[in-house]
């Protein structure tokens, strides 16, 4: 087979790839761990559950690649957005502080949290979650601290950088069962103020 047979092949394979991966995510968020099965997510994703497990052999290797998957693509638009920031200071702060907030709500958080929950008692699920979710964490600190301008070497702003994101998946949480936006919208104001303090003179 020539390059250019196998191109279009390939192209199929990662157009069906991603569809698995989003339908995944989306799932998770409606139907939680034990109604997302291959099946259900191959019927979303309008593929066979056949060419499902073709690229993803496991339950375990579709949801945690699904999670994965989404989360990157979220970091990358964080990173991407950056440039679009105020200059550092009390707007960029909480301009930063609202990007990070929002990668703890919505369809991703949720489908990962019902990963979390099924990792608790699912000892093969859990190495993996355990494993991705110290990779994400890693990421998104790094993340943060490039987005605020900030050196993490200086005394006390690793740890108040993770406080941010600490607060951010607890924002999450309490957006699960009621739309939280308005008192979410006044708690990233007062702490991007405190945080903009906490910073000011690692900025300086």
């Amino acid at each position: 087979m020539t390059t250019a047979a196998r191109t279009p092949q390939q192209d199929r394979s990662r157009a069906t790839r991603r569809r698995l991966l989003e339908a995944a995510v989306e799932c998770l968020a409606e139907l939680g761990w034990n109604g997302s099965t291959v099946t259900v997510v191959a019927e979303r994703a309008g593929v066979t559950r056949g060419a499902a497990q073709h690229h993803f052999p496991t339950r375990e290797d579709l949801f945690t690649a699904a999670v994965e998957h989404v989360t990157a693509e979220r970091l990358a638009a964080v990173r991407a957005g950056t440039g679009e920031l105020p200059p550092p200071g009390p707007a960029r702060t909480e301009a930063v502080v609202d990007l990070l907030v929002r990668l703890y709500t919505g369809p991703l958080f949720r489908a990962a949290l019902h990963l979390w929950v099924a990792a608790a008692t699912e000892q093969p699920l859990r190495e993996r979650i355990i494993a991705l979710e110290n990779r994400v964490g890693r990421e998104s600190h790094r993340a943060a601290l490039e987005s605020l301008g900030v050196d993490e070497s200086a005394a006390g702003v690793r740890e108040t950088v993770q406080a941010t994101l600490d607060l951010a998946r607890g924002l999450g949480l309490a957006n699960l069962l009621t739309d939280d936006g308005a008192r979410r919208a006044g708690v990233v104001r007062q702490w991007a103020r405190l945080l903009d303090d906490a910073l000011a003179r690692d900025r300086g």
